[in-house]
């Protein structure tokens, strides 16, 4: 009895791990995986994306100094070149700027910034846009007039001009009251209100295909509610065009918080990102200091290309009709 007891254990305790480890054996073998497997300029993208996020987590540790903290400043150390340079001083690698600020560290912490601000921004702009695209492609009549008729207002005017307007008003109202983590909240706002719209548009017209279907009429006979109907079923058949969208709004949205930044309206001097960093190396250019404004500018410009570079290939890779 033992002995036809112990082989269906064995048998079981075999096939275990072969199910625990199919998901991942399903993602290696998918079309998605392979297309980014025979790509390498996407591979070394995605390296380099990969590099710079854990930069910016990891400031802490690899920074020599914290440039937010005035304590670790000093004048003495200001402006003085890169290592390789004649003048170069040890330990600052890109040399420092007006203030004493080791260029590398302000980079590292500097990047945090824009990163936060740009998947915040992201994030928030996915969230509204898809909730008004869930309600206006759903339930259509007034209520999907009312919402792609604001849309359409709002694409009339430049993205930047729309984050321009919101983060005026709010430091308008608020004055200073703003410090550095409230201006970080606007400005993470003002690009969710900047690229909400192409979210909107793209889940409205899925929905609108997707809810004439026999699983969305089977549901409702069955009396789920409409939410639960919109998020659980409606909403998975959409997500392939909602992450190519965010990929590549997250370059843009990085690009408008250093352009924000890089106009005076983004974060202040004391608190800086990419773009505050080349705001204020921008000041000692033709002075002969080209390291305070270059090494940023080659930051942002390689976080950019990289994200753009992902989001090209996730489009054509989730495009069917490319395959």
């Amino acid at each position: 009895m033992s002995d036809a007891v112990v082989p269906h254990r064995s048998e079981d305790n075999a096939q275990a791990p072969r199910g625990g480890a199919g998901w991942l054996r399903s993602a290696l073998d998918s079309d998605i995986f392979y297309s980014f497997r025979r790509s390498k300029l996407t591979m070394v993208a995605a390296a380099v994306t990969v590099l710079f996020f854990l930069l910016a987590i990891f400031a802490s540790w690899l920074a020599v100094q914290n440039p937010f903290d005035p304590a670790q400043l000093q004048l003495i150390n200001s402006r003085i070149p890169p290592l390789w340079a004649a003048d170069g001083q040890s330990p600052f690698l890109l040399g420092t700027d007006e203030q004493g600020r080791d260029v590398f560290s302000a980079i590292l912490y500097g990047m945090r910034i824009s990163l936060a601000a740009g998947v915040s921004g992201v994030v928030f702009a996915g969230a509204l846009g898809i909730v008004l695209g869930l309600i206006a492609g759903y339930f259509g009549g007034v209520i999907d007039t009312i919402i792609m008729r604001i849309a359409d207002v709002q694409l009339t005017f430049p993205a930047i001009l729309i984050a321009l307007l919101v983060n005026g008003v709010a430091k308008s109202v608020l004055g200073n009251r703003l410090d550095e983590t409230a201006t970080l909240g606007v400005l993470v706002i003002a690009i969710g209100l900047s690229f909400w719209v192409q979210y909107a548009r793209t889940v409205r017209g899925s929905v609108m295909v997707e809810k004439n279907k026999d699983y969305v009429a089977a549901a409702q006979l069955i009396g789920l509610p409409a939410p639960k109907i919109m998020l659980r079923h409606v909403l998975p058949n959409t997500m392939g065009p909602i992450l190519v969208i965010a990929t590549i709004n997250l370059a843009l949205a990085i690009i408008t918080e250093a352009t924000l930044s890089f106009l005076g309206s983004g974060m202040p001097d004391t608190m800086p990102s990419l773009g505050t960093l080349i705001r204020i190396g921008n000041n000692y250019l033709f002075a002969g200091e080209w390291w305070i404004v270059a090494f940023p500018g080659i930051a942002l410009a390689g976080l950019i290309l990289s994200i753009n570079l992902l989001g090209d290939w996730l489009r054509d890779a989730l495009n069917p009709k490319l395959r």
